[in-house]
């Protein structure tokens, strides 16, 4: 259960290594270089991936989530910002000044770029490929198991609230409906799901101690994971992108 979408894809085809540097990177350049052209620019591109990917109408709610923080965020570097001093428009009292309005736009941008950016890694990218790329190149394999466990733990959580849902609702609970019945059903919901939770941390522990998860002895693979053929280039001008944008905002 994770997020990742399978397809035919390019994007699908790249070692996950490459596209972690890419997500990094593309999360980076816009704090490193706060521009709107660079925060348009890595958007745009990340965007386009997410097309060739085939996986760009799940970025959207993941983006529809985040919208009342993006819309905050906004709002309120139009009102408060301390460097506010235009006033661009009035609603009733209330005075957004286009200083605050301009950096929150930007805010927003560097949001959905964000989500952009690891929604190519992660839409795109099988946890368990991701983390034996990381061990394979000397990672631990206890941070391997922290981040894999971090990437499934949303699904998991969605797969067993709706679970726990369904059973209740056979037992006659009502779920659905007005914000009083929701909060009614809250606890009888939330309960079951953290000990489901820590049944399943139990269980899972035991089965990687039968694994040999805390063995010293030299670790095989079942399966390589692949690695695509170009992927030295795009690692090496990710990377000459990065440091030539440091040193652009260091020196001018």
């Amino acid at each position: 259960m994770t997020l990742y979408v399978k397809q035919d894809s390019l994007i699908h085809e790249m070692d996950p290594i490459t596209k972690v540097i890419y997500a990094l990177v593309a999360a980076l350049l816009p704090y490193i270089l706060p521009s709107y052209t660079v925060s348009l620019t890595v958007l745009v591109i990340s965007i386009i991936l997410l097309l060739v990917g085939k996986v760009f109408r799940k970025i959207i709610p993941l983006i529809g989530l985040s919208l009342f923080l993006i819309i905050s965020l906004v709002i309120i570097q139009g009102i408060f910002r301390p460097d506010n001093v235009t006033p661009l428009f009035h609603f009733g009292p209330i005075i957004f000044y286009k200083e605050g309005l301009s950096y929150g736009l930007l805010l927003m941008m560097r949001v959905i770029n964000l989500l952009c950016a690891f929604g190519v890694l992660i839409l795109t990218t099988k946890p368990d490929d991701l983390i034996q790329s990381f061990i394979q190149k000397g990672m631990s394999p206890r941070i391997g198991y922290v981040i894999g466990s971090v990437l499934q733990l949303i699904p998991q959580m969605s797969a067993t609230i709706a679970t726990i849902k369904d059973a209740q609702r056979s037992r006659g609970l009502e779920t659905d409906g007005s914000l009083l019945v929701r909060v009614k059903a809250f606890l009888p919901l939330i309960g079951p799901v953290i000990m489901n939770s820590l049944i399943s941390t139990r269980e899972r522990s035991i089965a990687l101690e039968v694994r040999g998860f805390n063995t010293k002895q030299k670790k095989t693979f079942l399966h390589e994971v692949h690695t695509y053929k170009y992927a030295k280039v795009i690692q090496a001008v990710l990377i000459l992108i990065f440091i030539f944008a440091i040193l652009w905002r260091i020196f001018l």
